[in-house]
């Protein structure tokens, strides 16, 4: 058998196992509509929104209430400098107000949890779409230097956000 290289690689397997990178992604779509109990998500038609619950409906969790029970990130975005320690409240308030405008389009993009440690904080997030749009949104209103990775065999975003002045 030739050996697959390249994108397809995980795609051909995705089909042919029922491999998938993410371990939070379900193995088949669910029939009909779903409800996630913590948040309210609805899954209908093969994506989850905020709308309205029909009078049939199954419970389940949905992947980001699981990510964020579980505290299993999938991105992050590092914070780090003077200018952060002066003005932490601020920061954390724009990455408040970006998650919430993604969420509200978005039920799966949220943040996972905000860790303080000496000198900084880390951001988690339950995608690395989220990570990347915090980031810039970073760059865009406070300046400082932005630095993104991402590593495409474990699907994971990390992004260092600093401003030393």
């Amino acid at each position: 058998m030739r050996r697959e290289r390249g994108p397809y690689r995980y795609r051909r397997l995705q089909l042919l196992e029922g491999f998938s990178k993410d371990a939070y992604k379900a193995a088949r779509k669910p029939r009909g509509a779903v409800l996630c109990p913590r948040c309210g998500a609805l899954y209908r038609r093969g994506r989850w929104s905020w709308d309205a619950a029909p009078a049939v409906v199954t419970r389940q969790r949905c992947p980001a209430c699981r990510r964020i029970e579980e505290r299993y990130a999938s991105s992050y975005v590092s914070l780090a400098g003077a200018f952060y320690r002066a003005h932490r409240e601020e920061i954390l308030g724009r990455l408040r107000n970006c998650e919430a405008r993604e969420k509200a389009e978005h039920p799966m993009e949220r943040i996972v949890g905000i860790e303080q440690r000496a000198g900084g904080a880390t951001v988690s997030t339950t995608s690395p779409h989220l990570a990347r749009v915090l980031a810039h949104a970073l760059r865009e209103s406070f300046k400082g230097e932005l630095e993104l990775s991402y590593h495409k065999r474990e699907s994971l975003q990390r992004a260092r956000w600093s401003r030393t002045d």
